[in-house]
C-alpha cells in the first residue's frame, strides 16, 4: 500500500485564541503536486507553518512517513529580511545542514553543489554579493536554490508569484515540472489560474480544507468548497472566468 509521505491529521491551529484552521486533514504522497488555493486570511500560510513545524497545532498532528523528511521551503517575499548581512552563497549554504547558524561549515562537495545551483539560475556571478543588493527576482532565485540545496523529498512554495520577476516565475514553473519527477511539491497561490496547468490536484483552504483530486475546478465546485477566489486561466489552460460567489 502506498503510504503518505506526510499525513496532516485533524489539525486545528491559529494564533493566541484565534482559530484560523479547523479540523484540517490532508495526505501528501511522493510525487504529488498539490496546488493550495484560497482567499487571503483563509489559512493557507498557517497550514504551511504547521506542516514545517513553525507553528504548533491546537489539536491534531502532522505525521511523517519516516519520522522526519527533508523539506525545502520558498517563503513569501515579505518574510525575507534583505537587510541581514549575508551573501548569496552563504544564504544558499545555510539550507544544507540543520543548524542555528546561517554560516555552517561546508565541505568541497557542498560548495560544488551551491555553485552548480547558482549557475543553473544565473546567479554564479553574484555569489559573493550581499542579498540586500539583489532585485526581487534575484532574491527569489537565491531562496529557490536554498530550498533545493538539500535535495528535499518535499518542496513547499508559498506564493512565488509575489516576487516581481515574472521571467523567473515562468522559468520556475518549468523547472517544477521536472523536479516533481523526484519530489513532492506543494504550491500555495491565491490564483489557481496561473498554476492549474502544473499541479495534479488542488486543495482549497478557507478555515477548513476541501481536497479535489484533479487540477480542474469549476465555478460549481468552488461554490461547494466555499472557496471565494477568481480563476482566470491563460495560454494552454482552458479559459474560465468566475463571477463573484
Amino acid at each position: 500500500m502506498n503510504k503518505p509521505l506526510v499525513l496532516i491529521k485533524s489539525v486545528t491551529a491559529g494564533y493566541d485564541t484565534n482559530i484560523v484552521l479547523k479540523d484540517v486533514s490532508l495526505n501528501v504522497f511522493r510525487n504529488d503536486f498539490i496546488g493550495i488555493i484560497g482567499p487571503n486570511g483563509g489559512g493557507k500560510t498557517t497550514l504551511i507553518k504547521v506542516l514545517l513545524g513553525l507553528l504548533p497545532a491546537f489539536k491534531g498532528e502532522v505525521i511523517f512517513s519516516s519520522g522526519k523528511i527533508k523539506t525545502g521551503y520558498l517563503p513569501q517575499a515579505s518574510q525575507i529580511d534583505k537587510s541581514f548581512p549575508i551573501s548569496v552563497e552563504e544564504t544558499v549554504g545555510g539550507g544544507i545542514k540543520p543548524s542555528n547558524s546561517w554560516f555552517p561549515r561546508l565541505n568541497k562537495e557542498e560548495k560544488k553543489r551551491i555553485a552548480l545551483l547558482l549557475e543553473e539560475t544565473g546567479l554564479l556571478g553574484l555569489a559573493k554579493r550581499p542579498i540586500g543588493e539583489l532585485s526581487g527576482g534575484q532574491l527569489q532565485r537565491v531562496f529557490f536554490c536554498r530550498a533545493l540545496i538539500n535535495n528535499p523529498e518535499l518542496l513547499i512554495l508559498d506564493e512565488p508569484s509575489t516576487y516581481v520577476d515574472t521571467n523567473f516565475e515562468y522559468e520556475l514553473y518549468n523547472k517544477l515540472k521536472k523536479l516533481n519527477e523526484k519530489m513532492a511539491i506543494i504550491l500555495v497561490s491565491h490564483d489557481v489560474g496561473t498554476i492549474s496547468s502544473l499541479v495534479k490536484t488542488i486543495a482549497c483552504v478557507n478555515v477548513t480544507l476541501h481536497y479535489h483530486p484533479s487540477n480542474e475546478l469549476t465555478e460549481e465546485l468552488l461554490k461547494v468548497y466555499e472557496c471565494p477566489i477568481d480563476l482566470v486561466a491563460h495560454g494552454i489552460v482552458p479559459h474560465r472566468v468566475l463571477g463573484k460567489h
